[in-house]
């Protein structure tokens, strides 16, 4: 074990007493665990430090420059725009993320979040808690028309790992999957632009990263070419879907139904177009796609794993 002295800066962000950190602390001659740090405890935990471990604390170039000590900075996230990485480059601090964790959770939450606007869950749920079953004069209730994904499309862009799994369960329902075209990358063959490929989708889900190019990828005019008919499905990053544009089309009926775990301002404080209470059909989540126990298990695993390989002189998932 290497004389290292480390700290997770923000430790209840991943960990809710449900997990075993004993791998991660095995890297470590000292590790201290803080559920949460903000930036006037940041200068004085960070002393010292040659490993810092966080998932959303920021780490700007001032902070990093104030930090001799520091050898590595290890995300518990894919995502590293919390770490100036050109800052991190020059001073010689090496940076490492986590990948690829939580691709059976997020798959899993994108089919869930499908099935519930399909089958009208959340209204059936509502008719129930209202007593409507209860007066009903037959033995079911079926207010709410219910859609089969059997034989429907899915348009899916990003196709990458989580976008590969989310195509596969889609599969196995007996979906039809089509893949789109994501603005700025270079074409290809086998990816429908978006004009082509909106009209012909049952459904769309979201699977790539948040971007210039991808920003208000999916605004107004998208969402008219969609069926009114057409779900859309977002668990990759608010603001790639232009929220108050959502919001109208849902009001005006233009939409089967909607559902996001993402918004794009997040924990959302000063409100959200979609948080209005008078929006039909959508459904939204608080960016829990990814926090199964397994998943966020992995990021433990993963960790030790970057800690290991960065001491052995191989750094790995460095960024």
């Amino acid at each position: 074990m290497p004389a290292t002295r480390a700290a997770f800066l923000d430790y209840s962000s991943l960990d809710l007493g449900d997990l075993d950190p004993s791998a991660l602390k095995a890297c470590f001659e000292d590790l201290q665990f803080y559920p949460s740090t903000t930036p006037e405890q940041l200068p004085e935990r960070l002393r010292g430090l040659n490993v810092v471990i966080s998932n959303k604390i920021a780490l700007d170039a001032a902070t990093l420059q104030a930090c001799p000590d520091l050898k590595l900075v290890m995300v518990s996230a894919t995502g590293t725009n919390n770490v100036d990485l050109e800052a991190a480059r020059k001073l010689g601090i090496t940076v490492c993320n986590c990948q690829g964790y939580g691709t059976p959770s997020v798959a899993q939450h994108t089919l869930m979040l499908l099935l519930a606007l399909a089958t009208r869950l959340p209204d059936y749920q509502q008719a129930i808690a209202a007593g409507k079953w209860q007066r009903a004069k037959q033995f079911c209730l079926l207010d709410f028309p219910i859609v089969e994904l059997e034989g429907k499309t899915l348009g899916l862009l990003g196709h990458g790992e989580l976008g590969g799994a989310v195509a596969k369960l889609a599969e196995a329902f007996g979906m039809r999957v089509l893949l789109g075209q994501i603005p700025g990358r270079p074409d290809r063959a086998d990816r429908l632009p978006l004009h082509e490929l909106l009209p012909q989708v049952d459904a769309l889900t979201l699977h790539c990263p948040l971007n210039e190019h991808t920003r208000d990828m999916i605004g107004a005019p998208e969402l008219a070419l969609l069926k009114p008919s057409a779900f859309v499905v977002n668990t990759a990053r608010g603001g790639m879907i232009n929220e108050q544009a959502l919001a109208d089309a849902l009001r005006r009926g233009h939409l089967g139904g909607a559902a996001t775990d993402v918004l794009s301002v997040e924990p959302p404080v000063d409100g959200n177009p979609l948080l209005a209470d008078d929006i039909p059909r959508l459904i939204i989540t608080p960016h829990s796609a990814w926090g199964s126990v397994e998943a966020r298990q992995r990021i433990i695993g993963q960790l030790a794993e970057n800690a290991t390989a960065f001491f052995a002189g191989q750094p790995i998932r460095s960024v």
